[in-house]
């Protein structure tokens, strides 16, 4: 199949089906990205770092970053226009319908369905990248290969992330360079 028909029918469908912002499309992206072979775990985990710490959209860095990575510059074009056409067609469609029904109960149930959902795939996609990340099995031997092992030092900071977000006024982008220079710090003496 033609990669460039690869990339668009993917992220098509990333736009069309996943709800909730770029956090909670990025199961769907991870499912979809593996279904095809284009990238690995570890691969994805890079993806969503560097999704997270470059500005824009997540969904829209992701696909542009695969885009990229599979086909080069065009490659980041499909993806791109892709993954933002499902969008642009839906609002189109949303604004126009939307007006004369947000009274309706069966549209507010939808909502009041749809909310919970999506803190459930962004909850998702914490566990796929957190297996990638915190836990590593590929490095050891065929038996804790098959356990898995944990890694103290992401868990550290992972830890360490979570409570500056949660219990001061950082600001995200700089808790993420923050800690990017103590990984690079402690990856110098590892």
């Amino acid at each position: 199949m033609n990669v460039y028909f690869t990339l668009f029918y993917i992220f098509f469908k990333v736009g069309l089906f996943a709800f909730g912002g770029g956090n909670a499309m990025l199961p769907l992206i991870y499912q979809s990205v593996q279904s095809v072979g284009i990238m690995s775990g570890t691969d994805f985990s890079d993806l969503v770092a560097l999704s997270q710490v470059t500005p824009g959209p997540v969904a829209v860095n992701a696909a542009t970053y695969v885009g990229l990575q599979t086909a080069g510059i065009p490659g980041a074009i499909v993806a791109t226009v892709a993954v933002c056409l499902p969008c642009f067609i839906i609002m189109m469609i949303v604004i126009r319908v939307l007006e004369r029904f947000k009274t309706n109960t069966y549209v507010q149930g939808a909502f009041a369905g749809i909310r919970p959902a999506t803190i459930g795939l962004i909850a998702a996609a914490v566990v796929f990248i957190a297996d990638g990340v915190l836990v590593k099995g590929s490095l050891v031997s065929s038996h804790m290969a098959e356990i898995g092992y944990y890694e103290p030092v992401a868990i550290c900071i992972f830890a360490a992330s979570i409570l500056l977000i949660c219990f001061t006024k950082i600001k995200p982008i700089w808790v993420m360079l923050f800690m990017g220079f103590i990984g690079a710090m402690i990856g110098g003496f590892m």
